[in-house]
């Protein structure tokens, strides 16, 4: 194997890793910023107080510029990926041979499903971090009524349509890419694997499920406009 091959796989190498581990990163995350959301269930004091403890940490700043950076990591090594994998593969079988590895409609359409989440990810930011601001007082301290941003904006059907749709994307994403970023870094034995790409299938759906029925009940408390 020459030497310029052997860089080339072990650059494939480390970008993989790079993506499995920020990919596990952002798992994590979706898990706790969806523990946070579910006040939204127990009523607009305890959201918006949860809300407002979060954004008046000056950390706050910290975990933002980290999480930024983990996603931007992951974006630009999955992007890499992609284009080096059209490169090396620019004309597509005409007939797709089994891999090995359980080739699904998940596997082949992270592209498109992250696109999707890039998308969304900028209109969330848009319609609720930079939307429309109310404020209210809770305990005597006058905050931000973000309960109140949530509820109106999910007012419009569409707009909990397309919420739900994109958690498809991104449930889908997750339900591959979950059990591919620990093969990425190494864990790859034939009695867990199967076990891990289980617990994968039921993270994304558990991951769908409880986002989708944010949108659904705001929905529901703030009726149609």
């Amino acid at each position: 194997m020459s030497t310029s091959l052997v860089a080339r796989f072990g650059t494939s190498v480390v970008k993989k890793v790079a993506m499995g581990v920020t990919g596990l990163l952002l798992c994590g995350f979706l898990v706790s910023h969806l523990l946070g959301n579910f006040l939204i269930f127990v009523g607009a004091d305890a959201f918006n107080l949860y809300a407002y403890t979060l954004t008046s940490n000056p950390l706050i700043y910290l975990a933002e510029a980290v999480l930024l950076s983990i996603f931007l990591v992951h974006l630009f090594m999955a992007t890499r990926l992609v284009i080096e994998n059209k490169k090396a593969r620019p004309v597509p079988y005409y007939t797709k041979q089994p891999t090995g590895r359980g080739a699904t409609v998940a596997s082949s359409t992270m592209p498109y499903t992250g696109l999707v989440i890039l998308i969304f990810l900028v209109l969330h930011l848009l319609h609720f971090k930079f939307g429309t601001y109310f404020e209210t007082t809770v305990d005597g301290v006058t905050m931000r009524d973000l309960y109140k941003t949530v509820i109106e904006y999910f007012k419009t059907p569409l707009n909990v349509a397309w919420y739900v749709i994109a958690m498809g994307a991104l449930s889908m994403h997750v339900s591959h890419g979950f059990w591919s970023a620990f093969q990425s870094v190494g864990f790859n034995h034939p009695k867990y694997t199967p076990c891990i790409e289980t617990l994968s299938k039921v993270f994304a759906g558990l991951v769908f499920l409880g986002y989708s029925a944010l949108p659904i009940f705001c929905f529901l408390q703030g009726g149609q406009s």
